[in-house]
């Protein structure tokens, strides 16, 4: 039983309400109620957010890329050193990585987290003995953290737009379809070892890293499920995949595959008006990370004309430089306001943008992991988070304006709590393993520096 002073239901605030969670689930909402002996009591309860794009491995070279080359850096010179950084990773270290990230992520008020997971081989290219072998290490990281994990094993087979061979950089991703097949199917097999809110999708890596008919082939042998895509992050791909194909990557895909609300485009930054109408019309969910997105430099999302078009969204972490739940949302109103000089930009019509930004990242993160979540409902996934009202950056602000703080005045340090699917693992602001993945995160961090 959990009891909150305050809670964010579909239904807006309520007042002294009882959750009862059973099996991973809520089974009762009940509001004027008084907390009983044995409950779990906190000060407000919100729908915990879906992290929905994670590549939990580039955490450890945060802070490494800062320094400014010869020459104009860009996202491909960022991807060149990432790419001799994954070079010398090896399984422990990828886990010990991993469940660093969840952590952090499930600290920061994430209770689920769908990870775009591409770093399958040895170094150099061969397989492992056992093909999903980093995949297991990825599901091993979310057993002992706890978070809901939607595992998406990515197919990346060409180095480039036009069908171009992989690089030497790139050794560790390719497939080829079958092989991803395989792939795929021990990942959906070691998956049944996890919670049952936990799954496995699948993640064409982008349009430059496969080919028409490997897309098709790959969609047409997929039962059901989430699929992701990054799709038009940076203009020069943009450009590469029209002077491919023929047509800008969102208008290509629109028109060449079955694009369903359990689709999710990771960035799509670089839309025209009607990609982004006809984006929003096809029910995909936007897979936007903000903070991400802004240290690469790849500039802003078409917020304002997507939200009008009745657009579905969420938020991830992607390069995990920074994991910050407040920080995605704040950071992707503020790409708004700069671009369009205004303020309170993501929100139609009028009304809160900090509720807007929340609620519409709960709602689209958890569409886009399959996961039955981002709202407080009697059948759904217990994915909760416990925020402290009375912290000095909320404690002067009316109940309907507290999502506007938690938005744009306050740090993750006001996250009390955080259940994924019931399972309660941060608790007083820390998760309850702290110190054991640290230390052994920090450990893989001394033998990775000293092999490179």
């Amino acid at each position: 039983m959990i009891f909150a002073a305050h809670a964010k239901l579909p239904t807006g605030w309520a007042m002294n309400v009882r959750l009862s969670l059973a099996e991973g689930r809520i089974t009762a909402i009940k509001t004027d109620q008084t907390a009983q002996p044995g409950d779990t009591c906190v000060d407000t309860l919100l729908p915990a957010l879906a992290n929905l794009h994670s590549h939990s491995f580039q955490r450890a070279m945060a802070g490494m890329t800062e320094y400014r080359m010869a020459g104009r850096d860009s996202f491909w010179t960022w991807r060149d050193l990432m790419y001799r950084f994954t070079g010398a990773l090896t399984p422990e270290q990828v886990e010990a990585i991993a469940a660093l990230v969840f952590m952090e992520m499930q600290e920061a008020g994430f209770a689920s987290v769908g990870e775009f997971h591409y770093l399958h081989h040895q170094p150099g290219g061969a397989p492992y003995d056992d093909l999903g072998e980093l995949s297991v290490r990825i599901m091993a990281a979310a057993a002992a953290t706890g978070i809901g994990l939607t595992h998406l094993p990515v197919l990346y087979t060409y180095g480039g737009a036009g069908q171009q061979p992989l690089q030497a950089g790139q050794a560790r991703f390719g497939n080829s379809v079958d092989r991803f097949a395989e792939l795929a199917a021990q990942a959906e097999a070691a998956v049944t070892d996890l919670p049952a809110d936990c799954r496995v999708g699948i993640a064409p890596h982008s349009l430059r890293a496969t080919s028409p008919h490997d897309l098709h082939s790959l969609l047409a042998a997929r039962k059901s499920g989430p699929v992701h895509i990054h799709i038009a992050e940076q203009p020069k791909e943009v450009d590469d995949i029209e002077r491919w194909l023929g047509a800008r990557p969102v208008e290509w895909l629109l028109s060449n595959a079955d694009v369903t609300p359990e689709w999710c485009l990771i960035h799509a930054t670089h839309m025209t008006e009607r990609e982004t109408a006809d984006m929003a019309r096809s029910g995909a969910v936007a897979g936007l990370c903000p903070v991400t997105e802004a240290n690469l430099g790849d500039g802003p999302f078409n917020g304002p004309g997507y939200l009008t078009a009745g657009g579905v969204f969420g938020v991830g972490s992607d390069s995990n430089v920074l994991i910050s739940l407040t920080e995605e949302l704040r950071t992707l109103e503020y790409s708004q306001r700069l671009r369009d000089i205004a303020r309170n930009v993501m929100v139609v019509g009028e009304g809160s943008v900090g509720d807007t930004l929340y609620s519409g990242a709960a709602k689209g993160g958890a569409q886009a992991l399959g996961r039955d979540a981002g709202h407080l409902a009697v059948g759904a996934w217990a994915d909760l988070v416990a925020i402290d009202s009375n912290a000095p950056a909320l404690c002067a602000l009316r109940r309907d304006q507290i999502l506007d703080g938690l938005v744009f005045a306050a740090k993750d340090d006001v996250v009390t709590d955080v259940w994924s699917a019931g399972r309660h693992a941060v608790q007083s602001g820390t998760h309850i393993k702290r110190n054991e993945i640290v230390a052994t995160y920090r450990a893989a961090m001394r033998s990775l520096m000293a092999s490179l």
